[in-house]
């Protein structure tokens, strides 16, 4: 049983990990991106940063999405599958 829960527990991180992957992937880039233009041309603006990784990131999401919503079924189907094995 503790097996069983380790394992569900490594499943979920692993789940979590991928989908959130694309989303973080994006913005690390994104600001890399953005703090190599500031520190060229000496441009030092808050919102310079800030915007375009939320772009990157809403367009991210809306074309990962799918993908993202079947990684989670799956893995919701696989828990509820999962239920009746526990002794109680």
């Amino acid at each position: 049983m503790e097996g069983q829960l380790i394992g569900i527990a490594i499943d979920t991180f692993k789940t979590t990990l991928y989908i959130s992957l694309p989303m973080l992937a994006g913005g690390l880039i994104a600001g890399l991106i953005v703090s190599i233009f500031q520190a060229t041309t000496q441009i030092n603006e808050m919102t310079l940063s800030f915007v375009p990784k939320i772009i990157l990131v809403a367009v991210i999401i809306v074309f990962t999405m799918p993908w993202m919503t079947n990684m989670m079924l799956d893995f919701t189907i696989r828990i509820f599958n999962l239920i009746p094995t526990f002794p109680q």
